[in-house]
């Protein structure tokens, strides 16, 4: 196997004191120099290259990360505030202790240090904001538009009328139903009465149990997909302008009259597209959990990343392989 053994993992790690007075440290020129020597024996660079590397692979890559990462993404207020927000936290649950909270950093997070702790912490502060980037700037065209044409709407506004379904929680199942049933029997009376020619706002006033609009006769204003219970957004889309919604709809809060009021013309694609490529990143980032290290194999991978070492590649590759799995199951540790 071909080996690059002299490597920046050597160079930082390897630290000798030598018996000749005051400490030095270890010029090493190749793999056979001598870290530390006895009368018949020696250790040599090789051996304690062997020897650590297995154990250091996470470290490596921390350093990996904040080589290729600090420059494009320099130190800011937020990031120094995430920092501060994660080490007080920690301080919290270790009640101020100052043991138990170089406990907490040695067990949780392996280090010995706060000074370790925020190198580490920047560290992943910035693959975060790198990951987003990434993913963010490698969606499609043809997935915004997609987007565009099936998520986005014109805000809607519509007035409603709502009878709230009011069961306590130790009601038995019969009395649930029998609560639901009253109240979309209820619901279903206010429809008759539109039928019949009354007035909305009159009937809001009168029937409406939300206390926020009822007195302005159910006017919800003009609102979006987001704002609103799905099936409540859903019927008021489908309803022409100035008509009500002939059957009871069911939302977590009781049953709804809808009475669609208004549409507006929904906004351009291009004004939109800053916006759908964030909601779409986010959406890949939250329904995917091994998309951030498979992304950040993807940013090391763009920084024509090689080594020197067959093995220290297979540790590397191995490490990676082994997060992206967890993450693909639910566990999420590093």
């Amino acid at each position: 196997m071909n080996k690059k053994i002299i490597t920046a993992l050597v160079a930082v790690s390897v630290i000798t004191t030598m018996t000749t007075g005051c400490g030095t440290k270890a010029k090493l020129k190749t793999s056979k120099d001598t870290v530390v020597a006895f009368n018949k024996t020696k250790i040599t660079a090789q051996d304690l290259y062997d020897e650590i590397k297995k154990d250091s692979i996470s470290k490596l890559i921390q350093m990996m990360d904040k080589k290729i990462l600090s420059k494009k993404y320099p130190e800011t207020d937020e990031e120094k505030k995430y920092i501060d927000d994660q080490i007080n936290q920690i301080k919290s649950y270790a009640k101020d202790d100052e043991d138990t909270y170089l406990s907490f950093l040695k067990q949780y997070f392996g280090v010995n240090t706060e000074d370790e702790l925020k190198e580490k912490l920047s560290v992943q502060y910035k693959r975060q904001q790198a990951v987003k980037d990434y993913v963010k700037d490698h969606i499609k065209d043809d997935e915004i538009e997609k987007y565009y044409n099936e998520n986005v709407y014109g805000d809607i506004k519509a007035s409603h009328i709502l009878i709230s379904v009011n069961v306590k929680d130790d009601a038995t199942d019969e009395e649930k139903e029998k609560i639901k049933k009253d109240a979309y029997n209820k619901a279903k009376e206010v429809i008759e009465k539109l039928n019949n020619g009354e007035d909305f706002k009159k009937l809001a006033k009168k029937y409406s149990e939300d206390s926020t609009n009822a007195k302005n006769g159910g006017d919800l204003g003009y609102f979006n997909k987001d704002a609103m219970d799905s099936n409540f957004w859903e019927a008021a889309l489908k309803l022409e302008k100035d008509k009500y919604t002939t059957e009871p709809v069911e939302s977590a809060y009781g049953y709804h009259v809808i009475l669609k009021t208004g549409e507006k013309e929904k906004k351009s694609l291009k004004s939109m597209k800053k916006e759908i490529k964030e909601k779409l990143r986010d959406e890949k980032m939250n329904s995917d959990g091994s998309l951030f290290y498979e992304t950040l194999k993807e940013i090391r991978n763009d920084e024509k990343m090689t080594f020197g070492d067959d093995e220290l590649k297979k540790l590397y590759d191995d490490y990676m392989d082994e997060l992206i799995k967890n993450a693909k199951s639910g566990n999420t540790s590093e």
